[in-house]
């Protein structure tokens, strides 16, 4: 396996660069820069990034020497020397884990977040059985891929654990011991793992991936079989005491409302989740949908039911956002989510929600650019962001 860089990245990927801008944050730009708009020549980056063309030749000869980066085809110019162009090295992958409940899936990625392969496994009924088939499918994709190299594994986790403690401390959706997959993955395959909660994650690739630039803050909300959410602020994820900020999934929404996993009553989750629209659902139609996504494909071939469900899952949605907003005051919240694929349906009822009765001027509202796949590329995210202290309480 590649050495680790010397220089490990960041997030903050738009961030201007000057002479008094540290080493750390350039190398993230330059590698940025490469990843966004590959193949694109030394000249071109020095022209982009505001950076001097000897600065730009360091940074470069660091992520070739380190096999960030490899050097392509050579372009064609009228007169002078013909540029070199540089693209990322596709060999080098990261395994990315998307956890949930009752299915794990698994996949393969390049360092663009460029998913190669994947697989879903379905988890066993005896969850002390469930990291086996789990730690299988993860050597499996590896042999199947043996002619990359793998720079770690990174998790995506439906819950909380005590990023000092290293301990699970609210997962209510999870009913398996899914902290100690950490070890038991290290220990199997030899790589890295980094695991984070899943809204975390997300929030650290939609900088790492998205449209967000890292110095606004930034508000991601995981839609899911619960909802959580992941906080940007000032550069950095907010983390609170124990690992627990973020959790308004688990705020009141309705004064003796549905039992919720958490064991009070009328969570946000509870009328807000892809749990509650199929609940929706089967009191409207007097039937349930087999899962999320399909609901969401019923929705949009006019099946009213689906329709009308999915409506009011967007109304208590909104209803959340608009208490995120007024609590935060992010300049960006986005959604994550199998929701976002029909997000020109349901987005507007969201936002109109959000909006309705604000007391300031509301963040900007969009679905993740990544779709259903930004759970898995935040899992990039994490092993990317082997620099940043994961672990560090705000």
């Amino acid at each position: 396996m590649p050495t680790p860089p010397s220089h490990p990245f960041t997030f903050t990927r738009k961030q201007s660069a000057s002479n008094k801008t540290p080493r750390q944050i350039n190398r993230n730009l330059v590698f940025n820069l490469i990843r966004t708009r590959q193949p694109i020549s030394r000249a071109d980056l020095a022209r982009v990034s505001g950076l001097q063309r000897s600065t730009i030749s360091l940074i470069v000869e660091d992520l070739i020497r380190e096999r960030w980066v490899l050097e392509g085809s050579t372009g064609r110019l009228p007169r002078g020397r013909r540029p070199t162009f540089l693209e990322l090295n596709h060999q080098r992958a990261v395994i990315a884990l998307d956890i949930h409940p009752a299915q794990t899936t698994v996949a393969v990625t390049d360092l663009g977040g460029r998913i190669v392969a994947q697989n879903v496994v379905v988890l066993p009924a005896d969850p002390n059985k469930a990291i086996v088939p789990i730690i299988a499918a993860i050597k499996k994709l590896m042999a199947n891929h043996s002619d990359r190299s793998f720079d770690g594994i990174g998790i995506s986790l439906p819950g909380r654990a005590d990023p000092e403690m290293q301990k699970l401390v609210f997962a209510p959706n999870v009913h398996w011991p899914v902290l100690s997959i950490k070890s038991k993955i290290q220990r199997a395959t030899g790589l890295r793992v980094e695991m984070d909660n899943v809204a975390n994650a997300c929030a650290l690739s939609e900088v790492w991936f998205g449209d967000s630039d890292g110095v606004n803050d930034l508000v991601v909300v995981n839609v899911s079989e619960g909802i959580g959410t992941g906080i940007f602020s000032n550069g950095r994820l907010l983390r609170g005491a124990n690992g627990m900020a973020g959790e308004f999934g688990h705020v009141e929404m309705e004064h003796d409302g549905r039992l919720c996993g958490c064991g009070g009553r009328g969570c946000w989750e509870t009328v807000a989740s892809n749990t509650a629209g199929l609940r929706y659902y089967q009191e409207m139609s007097g039937h349930g949908a087999p899962n999320f996504a399909t609901l969401v494909k019923m929705a949009q071939a006019d099946d009213r039911n689906a329709i009308a469900s999915l409506e009011k899952m967007s109304l208590y949605l909104g209803r959340g956002l608009r208490m995120i907003a007024s609590a935060l005051a992010p300049s960006e919240i986005v959604i994550v989510g199998d929701i976002t694929s029909a997000w020109h349906m349901f987005g507007p009822k969201v936002e109109a929600e959000l909006k309705r009765n604000a007391i300031s001027r509301p963040p900007r509202l969009r679905p993740s650019f990544e779709g259903n796949t930004a759970r898995l590329r935040s899992a990039v995210a994490l092993v990317m962001n082997q620099g940043v202290d994961l672990n560090q309480r705000n």
